[in-house]
């Protein structure tokens, strides 16, 4: 057996010896196991923390707290646990109680853009539906730490029917993710009825659900399951690797079910310091997801939550990998890099500046190499006028269904059919004084 297969069989005996190994598939035997307590993760993996050690970790589970599976226990390497990407995912750190000035409880203001519990609404056709703020393990990188794992923010079925209400009412939306916590972390029966209430819904197009059970526990990817979220197509699902040695055969299986349903696999990335900050290993990491058919979606630069600071790198070592991905491999391993803005933002993709210059007819641009060459623009473009009077536009249209909703920001200054001039924020000092005035 493969070393992580030996580990698993010593954290069964550890747990009872009386339990075959056969169980360690049930993904519900593997949530009655999971480790809470720094004693109970002492014994599964045979270490000891020195006295000191332990007090200021106890101290650090009294804010944030602590569950790993058996499963993604098991592979730890015990022999540099300290150093291990996953046990600085999963293992609690004095570190998460130094909160910094810059540092909030949410920093995404999720809360700010939420019309309904349970609903933030930031963009315009598509709201994230938190549906479960319970996870299978609690990432120590979360974004969401002011919630997960609090028993008294978690949606009820009243909560979630107002939830489904706010998107029925929302005709600008089509595309809604599932979020939490965990969805996966629901029953089959219970995911299926929000599923089918959703798919009622006639302006909803796409439903995603975003999970990090293929990593954590790929066993909860059942055939059952499977066979829930077949029914309710077209359905994506985004997960969420972070390191090479997060993808074993268990995680492949979980994944080859998925993508055998039809079912389209994205990954959303966080850049994290001492785990995956070298391009090395996120080149590897990426590479493993495409050959598992998932797309590497999005790596993230670690969110302002409280208590994050050990995590976060540098916006500069993030450029650095991505010099090292566009060019060095297919463009379909490479995800966008965005900072998911503090205040509601939301992502802004930043990206190695391959746009050198550009004058009347060429602009100038570099490739990955440092090459830099010349792209002549036509010498007559006739742009198109859009005054949104669709039916005498040459341009063929003619959709089924051609509904409008109004411009935001740059796109609203860039229309022809505004006449606003200037995005301009409200509570400048020059706003006040014109009040005044």
């Amino acid at each position: 057996m493969r070393s992580y297969e030996n580990r698993q069989q010593s954290i069964v005996d550890r747990i009872d010896s009386e339990e075959p190994l056969a169980k360690w598939n049930d993904w519900k035997w593997q949530l009655r196991h999971s480790v809470s307590d720094i004693d109970t993760f002492e014994t599964l993996l045979n270490i000891r923390f020195e006295a000191d050690e332990r007090e200021a970790l106890k101290k650090t589970l009294d804010t944030f707290p602590l569950s790993i599976t058996p499963y993604y226990l098991s592979l730890i390497e015990v022999e540099d646990f300290r150093n291990d990407p996953i046990f600085m995912q999963s293992f609690p750190s004095p570190n998460e109680l130094i909160v910094s000035c810059d540092e909030m409880a949410d920093p995404l203001s999720e809360d700010h853009d939420s019309p309904v519990p349970g609903i933030t609404h930031r963009y315009p056709d598509r709201v994230l539906f938190h549906i479960s703020n319970v996870c299978s393990m609690y990432c120590r990188h979360c974004t969401r730490k002011r919630k997960v794992g609090d028993v008294d923010s978690i949606p009820n079925k009243d909560e979630v029917l107002k939830g489904i209400e706010y998107i029925a009412n929302t005709p600008e939306v089509r595309d809604v993710l599932l979020s939490g916590g965990d969805p996966f972390m629901l029953s089959d029966e219970y995911l299926d009825w929000i599923l089918t209430e959703i798919r009622k819904i006639p302006h909803v197009e796409v439903i995603r659900i975003g999970s990090r059970m293929p990593v954590v526990l790929p066993y909860r990817i059942t055939d059952n399951l499977v066979n829930v979220l077949k029914k309710h197509h077209p359905i994506w699902v985004n997960t969420h690797f972070n390191h090479p040695r997060e993808i074993t055969s268990s995680s492949k299986e979980a994944l080859r079910k998925l993508a055998d349903a039809g079912i389209p696999l994205g990954n959303q990335t966080v850049l994290l310091a001492g785990v995956n900050d070298c391009y090395r290993i996120l080149k590897k990491l990426f590479h493993k997801m495409v050959e598992n058919r998932v797309r590497p979606y999005y790596l993230y630069q670690c969110d302002l939550s409280e208590g994050l600071t050990h995590f976060r790198t540098s916006v500069g070592k993030g450029m650095e990998i991505m010099e090292h991905l566009i060019g060095h491999t297919s463009g379909f391993a490479v995800p966008s890099y965005v900072i998911d803005a503090p205040g509601g933002g939301g992502k802004i993709p930043v990206m190695p500046n391959y746009l050198i210059s550009w004058s009347t007819n060429k602009v100038i641009l570099r490739n990955y190499e440092g090459v830099i060459t010349t792209y002549a623009e036509p010498d007559s473009y006739e742009a198109v006028y859009c005054d949104r009077k669709c039916d005498g536009c040459k341009l063929q249209l003619k959709l089924d269904e051609a509904q409008e909703y109004k411009s935001v920001g740059i796109a609203k200054l860039l229309s022809d059919f505004y006449d606003d001039t200037s995005l301009v924020p409200e509570d400048t000092a020059r706003m006040e004084r014109r009040n005044v005035d």
